[in-house]
Protein backbone atom coordinates (compact mmCIF):
# COMPACT_ATOMS: atom_id res chain seq x y z
CA UNK A 1 0.00 0.00 0.00
CA UNK A 2 1.39 3.42 -0.96
CA UNK A 3 1.96 6.25 1.51
CA UNK A 4 -1.04 8.12 0.11
CA UNK A 5 -3.30 5.09 0.55
CA UNK A 6 -2.05 4.44 4.09
CA UNK A 7 -2.50 8.08 5.09
CA UNK A 8 -5.98 8.38 3.61
CA UNK A 9 -7.10 5.22 5.38
CA UNK A 10 -5.71 6.54 8.68
CA UNK A 11 -7.42 9.91 8.12
CA UNK A 12 -10.80 8.19 7.77
CA UNK A 13 -10.32 6.66 11.21
CA UNK A 14 -9.83 10.16 12.65
CA UNK A 15 -12.81 11.83 11.00
CA UNK A 16 -15.24 11.40 13.91
CA UNK A 17 -12.81 13.19 16.22
CA UNK A 18 -12.11 15.86 13.61
CA UNK A 19 -15.78 16.59 12.88
CA UNK A 20 -16.59 16.84 16.59
CA UNK A 21 -13.71 19.30 16.93
CA UNK A 22 -15.04 21.27 13.95
CA UNK A 23 -18.39 21.72 15.71
CA UNK A 24 -16.68 22.75 18.94
CA UNK A 25 -14.50 25.34 17.22
CA UNK A 26 -17.39 26.64 15.13
CA UNK A 27 -19.45 27.23 18.27
CA UNK A 28 -16.68 29.20 19.98
CA UNK A 29 -14.93 31.34 17.33
CA UNK A 30 -12.31 33.96 18.14
CA UNK A 31 -11.42 37.13 16.27
CA UNK A 32 -7.98 37.93 14.84
CA UNK A 33 -5.43 38.37 17.61
CA UNK A 34 -7.60 36.58 20.19
CA UNK A 35 -7.06 33.01 19.04
CA UNK A 36 -5.19 31.59 22.05
CA UNK A 37 -8.14 29.40 23.10
CA UNK A 38 -8.49 28.07 19.57
CA UNK A 39 -4.76 27.35 19.23
CA UNK A 40 -4.75 25.54 22.57
CA UNK A 41 -7.67 23.36 21.53
CA UNK A 42 -6.25 22.48 18.12
CA UNK A 43 -2.81 21.70 19.60
CA UNK A 44 -4.41 19.46 22.22
CA UNK A 45 -6.35 17.59 19.53
CA UNK A 46 -3.16 17.01 17.51
CA UNK A 47 -1.57 15.56 20.64
CA UNK A 48 2.04 16.57 20.07
CA UNK A 49 2.34 19.16 22.81
CA UNK A 50 1.72 22.91 22.71
CA UNK A 51 4.36 23.59 20.08
CA UNK A 52 6.29 26.81 19.54
CA UNK A 53 4.43 30.10 19.86
CA UNK A 54 4.57 32.14 16.63
CA UNK A 55 3.03 35.45 15.58
CA UNK A 56 1.59 36.00 19.03
CA UNK A 57 -1.29 33.53 19.26
CA UNK A 58 -0.13 31.05 16.61
CA UNK A 59 1.68 27.74 16.99
CA UNK A 60 4.25 25.71 15.09
CA UNK A 61 3.98 22.04 16.06
CA UNK A 62 6.28 19.26 14.91
CA UNK A 63 3.90 16.41 14.20
CA UNK A 64 6.41 13.88 12.87
CA UNK A 65 10.18 14.26 13.01
CA UNK A 66 13.06 12.33 11.48
CA UNK A 67 13.71 11.70 7.84
CA UNK A 68 16.01 13.72 5.62
CA UNK A 69 15.58 17.15 4.10
CA UNK A 70 13.50 20.11 5.10
CA UNK A 71 10.09 19.87 6.71
CA UNK A 72 6.74 20.25 5.01
CA UNK A 73 4.40 22.65 6.81
CA UNK A 74 0.63 22.37 6.63
CA UNK A 75 -1.05 25.67 7.42
CA UNK A 76 -4.47 26.33 8.87
CA UNK A 77 -6.02 29.64 9.91
CA UNK A 78 -7.30 30.18 13.44
CA UNK A 79 -9.40 33.34 13.29
CA UNK A 80 -13.06 34.09 12.66
CA UNK A 81 -14.97 37.16 11.47
CA UNK A 82 -17.16 39.76 13.26
CA UNK A 83 -20.37 38.36 11.75
CA UNK A 84 -23.55 37.33 13.58
CA UNK A 85 -24.23 33.77 12.42
CA UNK A 86 -27.55 32.85 10.76
CA UNK A 87 -27.14 29.15 9.97
CA UNK A 88 -29.53 27.76 12.58
CA UNK A 89 -27.47 24.65 13.38
CA UNK A 90 -27.29 23.48 17.02
CA UNK A 91 -23.57 24.24 17.08
CA UNK A 92 -23.86 27.75 15.68
CA UNK A 93 -21.89 30.58 17.26
CA UNK A 94 -23.85 32.90 19.55
CA UNK A 95 -21.12 35.43 20.37
CA UNK A 96 -21.43 37.73 17.34
CA UNK A 97 -18.37 36.13 15.77
CA UNK A 98 -18.43 33.44 13.10
CA UNK A 99 -16.25 31.04 11.16
CA UNK A 100 -17.75 32.35 7.92
CA UNK A 101 -14.69 31.56 5.81
CA UNK A 102 -14.32 27.84 6.51
CA UNK A 103 -11.40 28.06 8.92
CA UNK A 104 -13.18 25.61 11.24
CA UNK A 105 -13.18 23.04 8.42
CA UNK A 106 -9.50 23.70 7.69
CA UNK A 107 -8.50 23.26 11.34
CA UNK A 108 -10.44 20.01 11.66
CA UNK A 109 -8.89 18.65 8.46
CA UNK A 110 -5.36 19.45 9.64
CA UNK A 111 -6.05 17.73 12.95
CA UNK A 112 -7.25 14.60 11.13
CA UNK A 113 -4.15 14.58 8.91
CA UNK A 114 -1.76 15.19 11.81
CA UNK A 115 -3.29 12.52 14.05
CA UNK A 116 -3.26 10.04 11.16
CA UNK A 117 0.41 10.80 10.45
CA UNK A 118 1.56 9.67 13.90
CA UNK A 119 1.52 6.01 12.88
CA UNK A 120 3.21 6.50 9.51
CA UNK A 121 6.83 6.45 8.41
CA UNK A 122 7.04 9.85 6.69
CA UNK A 123 10.15 10.62 4.62
CA UNK A 124 10.56 14.19 5.93
CA UNK A 125 9.28 16.00 9.04
CA UNK A 126 5.70 17.24 9.10
CA UNK A 127 4.92 20.54 10.82
CA UNK A 128 1.47 21.92 11.67
CA UNK A 129 1.34 25.70 11.28
CA UNK A 130 -1.58 27.17 13.23
CA UNK A 131 -1.64 30.70 11.88
CA UNK A 132 -3.42 33.62 13.51
CA UNK A 133 -4.76 36.84 11.97
CA UNK A 134 -5.44 35.70 8.41
CA UNK A 135 -8.47 37.99 8.29
CA UNK A 136 -6.64 41.00 9.72
CA UNK A 137 -4.59 43.70 8.00
CA UNK A 138 -1.84 42.87 10.51
CA UNK A 139 -1.06 39.66 8.67
CA UNK A 140 -0.26 36.63 10.77
CA UNK A 141 1.56 35.00 7.87
CA UNK A 142 3.84 38.00 7.47
CA UNK A 143 4.66 37.83 11.18
CA UNK A 144 5.43 34.11 10.91
CA UNK A 145 7.84 34.74 8.03
CA UNK A 146 9.40 37.82 9.66
CA UNK A 147 10.12 35.88 12.84
CA UNK A 148 12.06 33.24 10.90
CA UNK A 149 9.61 30.50 11.79
CA UNK A 150 9.76 29.14 8.25
CA UNK A 151 13.49 28.49 8.40
CA UNK A 152 14.06 24.81 7.72
CA UNK A 153 10.70 24.43 5.97
CA UNK A 154 11.11 23.15 2.40
CA UNK A 155 7.46 23.52 1.35
CA UNK A 156 4.21 24.84 2.78
CA UNK A 157 0.75 23.64 1.73
CA UNK A 158 -2.83 24.61 2.49
CA UNK A 159 -6.37 24.09 1.21
CA UNK A 160 -9.37 26.40 1.37
CA UNK A 161 -13.07 25.70 0.86
CA UNK A 162 -14.43 27.67 -2.11
CA UNK A 163 -18.14 28.09 -2.93
CA UNK A 164 -17.27 29.51 -6.36
CA UNK A 165 -16.26 25.99 -7.38
CA UNK A 166 -18.78 23.20 -8.01
CA UNK A 167 -19.30 20.70 -5.22
CA UNK A 168 -16.40 18.30 -4.75
CA UNK A 169 -14.01 19.71 -7.35
CA UNK A 170 -10.50 20.41 -6.10
CA UNK A 171 -8.59 23.20 -7.84
CA UNK A 172 -4.83 22.76 -8.01
CA UNK A 173 -3.61 25.55 -10.25
CA UNK A 174 0.06 26.37 -10.94
CA UNK A 175 1.12 30.00 -10.92
CA UNK A 176 -0.91 32.96 -9.66
CA UNK A 177 -4.20 31.86 -8.05
CA UNK A 178 -5.10 34.78 -5.75
CA UNK A 179 -4.64 38.49 -6.27
CA UNK A 180 -2.38 40.87 -4.47
CA UNK A 181 -4.32 43.64 -2.78
CA UNK A 182 -3.65 47.28 -1.89
CA UNK A 183 -6.08 49.63 -0.19
CA UNK A 184 -6.28 53.29 -1.15
CA UNK A 185 -7.86 56.52 0.03
CA UNK A 186 -8.34 59.57 -2.21
CA UNK A 187 -9.07 62.85 -0.40
CA UNK A 188 -10.26 65.59 -2.75
CA UNK A 189 -10.15 69.20 -1.57
CA UNK A 190 -11.96 72.11 -3.17
CA UNK A 191 -13.84 75.20 -2.07
CA UNK A 192 -17.24 74.61 -0.51
CA UNK A 193 -20.24 76.88 -0.35
CA UNK A 194 -23.96 77.26 -1.04
CA UNK A 195 -25.37 74.80 -3.57
CA UNK A 196 -27.63 77.54 -4.94
CA UNK A 197 -24.55 79.37 -6.26
CA UNK A 198 -22.56 76.61 -8.01
CA UNK A 199 -20.41 79.14 -9.87
CA UNK A 200 -18.86 80.25 -6.56
CA UNK A 201 -17.62 76.81 -5.43
CA UNK A 202 -15.01 74.29 -6.51
CA UNK A 203 -16.98 71.06 -6.18
CA UNK A 204 -15.03 68.34 -4.39
CA UNK A 205 -17.91 65.84 -4.77
CA UNK A 206 -18.08 66.26 -8.55
CA UNK A 207 -14.30 65.91 -8.78
CA UNK A 208 -14.33 62.73 -6.67
CA UNK A 209 -17.16 61.28 -8.76
CA UNK A 210 -15.07 61.82 -11.88
CA UNK A 211 -12.12 60.10 -10.19
CA UNK A 212 -14.29 57.08 -9.37
CA UNK A 213 -15.37 56.72 -12.99
CA UNK A 214 -11.88 57.37 -14.37
CA UNK A 215 -10.34 54.70 -12.15
CA UNK A 216 -12.01 52.12 -14.37
CA UNK A 217 -9.17 52.90 -16.80
CA UNK A 218 -6.93 50.81 -14.55
CA UNK A 219 -8.63 47.68 -15.83
CA UNK A 220 -9.51 48.87 -19.31
CA UNK A 221 -6.25 50.45 -20.43
CA UNK A 222 -3.37 49.91 -17.99
CA UNK A 223 -3.12 46.11 -17.58
CA UNK A 224 -3.19 43.23 -20.06
CA UNK A 225 -6.89 42.22 -20.12
CA UNK A 226 -5.91 38.56 -20.34
CA UNK A 227 -4.43 38.92 -16.84
CA UNK A 228 -6.87 41.48 -15.47
CA UNK A 229 -7.18 43.85 -12.55
CA UNK A 230 -9.99 44.75 -10.15
CA UNK A 231 -10.22 48.32 -8.85
CA UNK A 232 -13.22 49.07 -6.65
CA UNK A 233 -14.12 52.27 -4.79
CA UNK A 234 -16.18 50.94 -1.90
CA UNK A 235 -16.67 53.93 0.39
CA UNK A 236 -17.63 57.55 -0.34
CA UNK A 237 -17.79 60.18 2.38
CA UNK A 238 -18.71 63.84 1.88
CA UNK A 239 -20.87 66.62 3.18
CA UNK A 240 -23.02 67.43 6.19
CA UNK A 241 -26.14 68.96 4.60
CA UNK A 242 -28.19 68.62 1.40
CA UNK A 243 -27.68 72.23 0.34
CA UNK A 244 -24.00 72.68 1.22
CA UNK A 245 -21.14 71.87 -1.15
CA UNK A 246 -18.42 70.41 1.11
CA UNK A 247 -14.80 71.54 1.09
CA UNK A 248 -13.62 67.93 0.80
CA UNK A 249 -14.76 64.47 -0.27
CA UNK A 250 -13.14 61.11 0.43
CA UNK A 251 -13.24 57.84 -1.48
CA UNK A 252 -11.56 54.58 -0.51
CA UNK A 253 -11.33 51.10 -1.91
CA UNK A 254 -9.07 48.32 -3.10
CA UNK A 255 -7.04 47.47 -6.16
CA UNK A 256 -6.24 43.82 -6.88
CA UNK A 257 -3.68 42.46 -9.32
CA UNK A 258 -2.38 39.02 -10.28
CA UNK A 259 1.20 40.09 -11.02
CA UNK A 260 3.62 42.10 -8.93
CA UNK A 261 4.59 44.26 -11.92
CA UNK A 262 0.92 45.15 -12.45
CA UNK A 263 0.65 46.05 -8.79
CA UNK A 264 3.38 48.68 -9.22
CA UNK A 265 1.78 50.00 -12.43
CA UNK A 266 -1.63 50.22 -10.75
CA UNK A 267 -0.27 52.27 -7.86
CA UNK A 268 1.39 54.75 -10.21
CA UNK A 269 -1.69 54.99 -12.43
CA UNK A 270 -4.01 55.49 -9.47
CA UNK A 271 -1.92 58.45 -8.31
CA UNK A 272 -1.83 59.95 -11.82
CA UNK A 273 -5.56 59.61 -12.43
CA UNK A 274 -6.59 61.04 -9.07
CA UNK A 275 -4.18 63.97 -9.34
CA UNK A 276 -4.95 65.01 -12.91
CA UNK A 277 -8.71 64.45 -12.85
CA UNK A 278 -9.15 66.54 -9.71
CA UNK A 279 -6.87 69.23 -11.15
CA UNK A 280 -9.18 69.46 -14.18
CA UNK A 281 -11.99 70.33 -11.75
CA UNK A 282 -9.90 72.94 -9.97
CA UNK A 283 -9.38 70.72 -6.94
CA UNK A 284 -6.44 68.91 -5.40
CA UNK A 285 -6.08 65.26 -4.39
CA UNK A 286 -4.15 63.49 -1.67
CA UNK A 287 -3.70 59.77 -2.33
CA UNK A 288 -2.73 57.26 0.34
CA UNK A 289 -1.96 53.67 -0.66
CA UNK A 290 -1.39 50.92 1.90
CA UNK A 291 0.16 47.66 0.77
CA UNK A 292 -1.64 44.46 1.66
CA UNK A 293 -0.62 40.99 0.56
CA UNK A 294 1.19 40.17 -2.70
CA UNK A 295 -0.26 37.88 -5.38
CA UNK A 296 -0.41 34.25 -4.27
CA UNK A 297 1.72 32.22 -6.68
CA UNK A 298 1.63 28.44 -6.45
CA UNK A 299 4.80 26.45 -7.07
CA UNK A 300 4.38 24.70 -10.42
CA UNK A 301 6.07 21.45 -9.35
CA UNK A 302 3.92 21.13 -6.22
CA UNK A 303 0.75 21.95 -8.12
CA UNK A 304 1.45 19.48 -10.92
CA UNK A 305 2.22 16.58 -8.59
CA UNK A 306 -0.62 17.30 -6.17
CA UNK A 307 -3.04 17.44 -9.11
CA UNK A 308 -2.00 13.94 -10.17
CA UNK A 309 -2.18 12.64 -6.61
CA UNK A 310 -5.73 13.95 -6.08
CA UNK A 311 -6.75 12.56 -9.45
CA UNK A 312 -5.43 9.15 -8.39
CA UNK A 313 -7.50 9.43 -5.20
CA UNK A 314 -10.58 9.77 -7.38
CA UNK A 315 -11.29 13.46 -6.83
CA UNK A 316 -12.43 15.58 -9.77
CA UNK A 317 -9.70 18.20 -10.24
CA UNK A 318 -9.09 21.34 -12.26
CA UNK A 319 -6.00 23.44 -12.91
CA UNK A 320 -7.95 26.46 -14.18
CA UNK A 321 -9.44 28.13 -11.11
CA UNK A 322 -8.15 31.58 -10.12
CA UNK A 323 -9.72 34.22 -7.92
CA UNK A 324 -9.29 37.94 -7.28
CA UNK A 325 -9.73 37.17 -3.62
CA UNK A 326 -6.58 37.47 -1.54
CA UNK A 327 -4.94 35.38 1.18
CA UNK A 328 -1.88 36.11 3.28
CA UNK A 329 -0.64 32.59 2.49
CA UNK A 330 1.03 34.54 -0.34
CA UNK A 331 3.69 35.69 2.12
CA UNK A 332 4.92 32.10 2.52
CA UNK A 333 5.10 31.60 -1.23
CA UNK A 334 7.50 34.52 -1.51
CA UNK A 335 10.13 32.69 0.56
CA UNK A 336 9.24 28.98 0.35
CA UNK A 337 7.70 26.80 -2.36
CA UNK A 338 3.99 26.91 -1.55
CA UNK A 339 0.72 25.43 -2.71
CA UNK A 340 -2.80 26.68 -2.01
CA UNK A 341 -5.59 24.37 -3.19
CA UNK A 342 -9.33 25.07 -3.28
CA UNK A 343 -12.11 22.63 -2.44
CA UNK A 344 -15.44 23.34 -4.13
CA UNK A 345 -18.54 23.51 -1.93
CA UNK A 346 -20.96 25.05 -4.47
CA UNK A 347 -22.95 28.21 -3.80
CA UNK A 348 -26.04 26.58 -2.28
CA UNK A 349 -24.61 26.99 1.23
CA UNK A 350 -23.91 30.71 0.91
CA UNK A 351 -20.73 32.54 0.02
CA UNK A 352 -17.52 33.26 1.89
CA UNK A 353 -17.91 35.85 4.67
CA UNK A 354 -21.69 35.37 4.62
CA UNK A 355 -23.74 34.84 7.80
CA UNK A 356 -25.26 31.67 6.30
CA UNK A 357 -22.03 30.06 5.03
CA UNK A 358 -21.77 26.52 6.39
CA UNK A 359 -19.92 23.84 4.38
CA UNK A 360 -20.97 20.32 5.25
CA UNK A 361 -18.86 18.13 7.53
CA UNK A 362 -17.95 15.95 4.53
CA UNK A 363 -15.53 18.65 3.38
CA UNK A 364 -13.25 17.91 6.31
CA UNK A 365 -12.21 14.70 4.53
CA UNK A 366 -11.75 16.41 1.16
CA UNK A 367 -9.59 19.18 2.61
CA UNK A 368 -7.60 16.52 4.46
CA UNK A 369 -7.00 14.64 1.19
CA UNK A 370 -5.74 17.85 -0.41
CA UNK A 371 -3.27 18.38 2.44
CA UNK A 372 -2.00 14.80 2.10
CA UNK A 373 -1.59 15.33 -1.66
CA UNK A 374 0.35 18.54 -0.98
CA UNK A 375 2.77 16.83 1.38
CA UNK A 376 3.33 13.93 -1.00
CA UNK A 377 3.87 16.33 -3.90
CA UNK A 378 6.72 17.89 -1.94
CA UNK A 379 8.52 14.66 -1.04
CA UNK A 380 7.70 11.88 -3.51
CA UNK A 381 9.20 11.47 -6.98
Amino acid sequence: MSLVEQWRAAVRRELDVAVALRHELHAAPRLSGDETDTADRVAAAIGRGPGLAVAGTGRLIQVVGGGGGGAVAMRTELDALPIAERTGVPWASANGTMHACGHDVHMAALVAVARAASGLDLPVPLVALLQPREEDADSGALSVVSQGAMDGVAAVVAAHVQPRLPVGIVAVTPGAVNAGIDTFTVTVRGQGGHSGYPHTVTDSVLALASVVVSLQQLGARRVDPVIGIACMVNQLRAGTADNVVPDSAVGSGTVRTMREEDRKEAREALLQIATHVTAAHGCTAEVQIEGGVPPLVNDEHLATRAFLSLEEMGHPVTAEFRSFGSDDFAHYCGTTPGLMMFVGTGEAGGGLHDATFLPGDEYVATVADALVAGYCAAVLD
